[in-house]
């Protein structure tokens, strides 16, 4: 679908704030990577996060998963001060991530890996595990119960038994958001999913990440593909140099001056060809 009609989620704004990033800020050195940052994801939401290269994305996702400690600013998962909470913390309370670069274990297969995503769910001890004990048993196989319904919803139940990294690039990526999703999180964070696709596979991940929305899970959404982000939004943050310049639905955020001039380096202008490509969809900024 290339066509944004009406919001994903107009009743977003009446729901529960679960995520809360109040003035975050983080210095590397002399640099100041991200500086006074706020917003709120509320539950149901697909929220971008965008920008242009070397703006801080990647690091506020790595603030708000744990992998670094902003030196300024609270981070709060449901009113609940997180900053600086170990990532496997984190990940236990119910936020999970995806990474730029896919990151599956070569010697397993499709189902191995998606399995592999829920060892944190796991209650029972390793010797168990060894003597292979009826719990244990029951256990593993409520694991491959879920691990095969999410493959299913992500149309890779065909490949399960094949070794993940024989896939399709695109379907790797699917594999990789699986695994995440196997847990049963509350917040799954994106980061630039659609990297490496090509035209019609991007299509497909609008159609993706609209079925984890549509299966009770809120997202945060990294990318640079602006057909994806325009069309799957329903609130967008744009940042500059760690800064936020802008805030709103896409609609908003297409034609305001700042996000223009942010990724072009120049006013707008309404007969600038690649302008009008961005705003439409068709092309990505870099």
């Amino acid at each position: 679908m290339n066509t944004r009609t009406t919001p994903q989620n107009p009743a977003a704004s009446e729901q529960e704030t679960l995520l809360e990033l109040d003035g975050i800020g983080i210095s590397f050195g002399g640099l100041r990577a991200v500086d006074n940052l706020s917003f709120a994801v509320r539950r149901g939401e697909i929220v971008g996060l965008i920008g242009p290269n070397g703006a801080g994305k990647t690091t506020v996702f790595n603030m708000i998963t744990g992998v670094y400690k902003p030196t300024d600013g609270r981070i709060r998962w449901h009113g609940q001060d997180i900053t600086g909470l170990a990532p496997h913390r984190v990940a236990a309370a119910g936020v999970r991530r995806t990474f730029q670069t896919i990151r599956l274990f070569s010697d397993m297969t499709v189902l191995e890996n998606v399995v592999a995503g829920e060892h944190l769910q796991i209650r029972q001890k390793w010797w168990q595990g060894l003597l292979n004990t009826p719990a244990q048993r029951r256990e593993e196989q409520a694991l491959i119960e879920r691990a095969t319904e999410v493959l299913q919803q992500l149309d890779l139940l065909d490949v399960a038994h094949e070794m993940a990294t024989s896939l399709p690039y695109g379907a790797q990526r699917r594999v990789e958001m699986a695994r995440t999703l196997v847990a049963k999180p509350e917040l799954i964070i994106l980061d630039e999913p659609a990297a490496g696709l090509n035209e019609l596979e991007s299509s497909a991940l609008n159609d993706t990440i609209r079925a984890i929305r549509d299966a009770g899970i809120t997202v945060i959404l990294v990318e640079h593909d602006m057909s994806v982000v325009m069309n799957v939004t329903d609130n967008i943050v744009v940042i500059n140099f760690g800064k936020k310049i802008a805030e709103g639905k896409p609609e908003d955020i297409r034609t305001n001056p700042l996000v223009i001039e942010a990724y072009l380096g120049q006013d707008d202008e309404e007969d600038d060809p690649l302008m009008t490509a961005i705003q439409e969809g068709r092309v990505t900024p870099s």
